[in-house]
Order: C-alpha cells, then sequence, then structure tokens
C-alpha cells in the first residue's frame, strides 16, 4: 500500500480543492406573460403566472 513520505501541507491542499468552488450564476429566463427575469421552473413573482397559466395573485405595493 503506498504511503506518502510527507504531511500535505494546508496551502496544496486548500489551492487543490478551490478549483471546483466556483460560484454559477443563476440562469434566467424571460417570463411568457410579462417579460420579467425570473429563474426557470418557478412564478414569476410580478404577474403570477407559471407554464401560461394564473397561479398566485401578485400582492400590489
Amino acid at each position: 500500500m503506498a504511503v506518502p513520505r510527507s504531511k500535505t501541507a494546508k496551502a496544496v491542499t486548500k489551492g487543490r480543492q478551490t478549483v471546483n468552488m466556483k460560484l454559477k450564476a443563476p440562469h434566467l429566463v424571460e417570463c411568457g406573460n410579462c417579460g420579467n427575469l425570473i429563474l426557470q421552473h418557478h412564478v414569476c413573482p410580478k404577474c403570477g403566472f407559471y407554464n401560461g397559466r394564473q397561479v398566485i395573485t401578485p400582492e400590489v405595493k
């Protein structure tokens, strides 16, 4: 069985791990009813539509 000759430094370990820790930008799509940018598969908070149907009534401020 292979055994490492010396301890791996924290900087080496953390540097290797941070390569895969990138944040991804959210994928926004345009609402089919009002044109507002929303997350995919979510109800539009502006008009309350999802998949061409009125799901909720939006609160007017």
